[in-house]
């Protein structure tokens, strides 16, 4: 009766102790590849978050590429042809090119879908204008937020950067109209 009583209590210390520390990992005693049981499983190498880069074509016909990470404003030689590239796919989400006043840049634009990641293409009519600062901004579509091809939660994108140059000069303003002008017949 005492062997039963010991056993029965290191059992129950056994099973005690199982519960307080989990089940062990069912992917860690799975084989891989056709590999041996108990090997452990390597996870997916791709890419923690997603990493956002813009390329941009410059009237030379050379090209830069920019990660827009960095908290400071790049410089950008003057171009027409721009492309944000991210290293995972994109759920739910728009692309907008912003100038100075925070308004819509019009454009012609583009997209590559995969799910290690897309390529959008903003092609304006005119290249930027030299000396001012673009935002470009990625959010959502529709809803509070978008997803990577993962479907984890983003956080919006907003990434200025300044084109290479002084500012253009604005237009004169017309010339006031002549005082005087013609007079009424009566």
């Amino acid at each position: 009766m005492r062997l039963f009583r010991r056993t029965g209590l290191a059992a129950l210390c056994g099973l005690t102790a199982a519960l307080l520390t989990g089940c062990p990992d069912k992917t860690s005693q799975a084989p891989v590849d056709g590999g041996t049981p108990g090997a452990t499983a390597i996870p997916d190498a791709g890419p923690e978050a997603v990493v956002f880069t813009l390329q941009y074509l410059s009237p030379d016909g050379g090209s830069a590429l920019i990660p827009l990470a960095l908290e400071e404003k790049p410089l950008v030689e003057p171009t027409a042809d721009l492309e944000l590239r991210s290293t995972l796919g994109l759920k739910n989400y728009r692309v907008r090119l912003m100038d100075e006043a925070d308004r819509a840049m019009v454009s012609d634009d583009s997209v590559s879908e995969a799910d290690d990641g897309l390529v959008y293409r903003i092609h304006l009519p005119q290249p930027l204008k030299t000396g001012y600062s673009y935002t470009l901004v990625v959010d959502s579509q529709t809803g509070s937020s978008f997803q990577d091809s993962r479907g984890r939660d983003v956080d919006d994108l907003r990434a200025s950067f300044q084109i290479i140059g002084d500012k253009e000069k604005a237009k004169p303003p017309p010339p006031p109209p002549a005082k005087g002008g013609k007079k009424k017949h009566k």
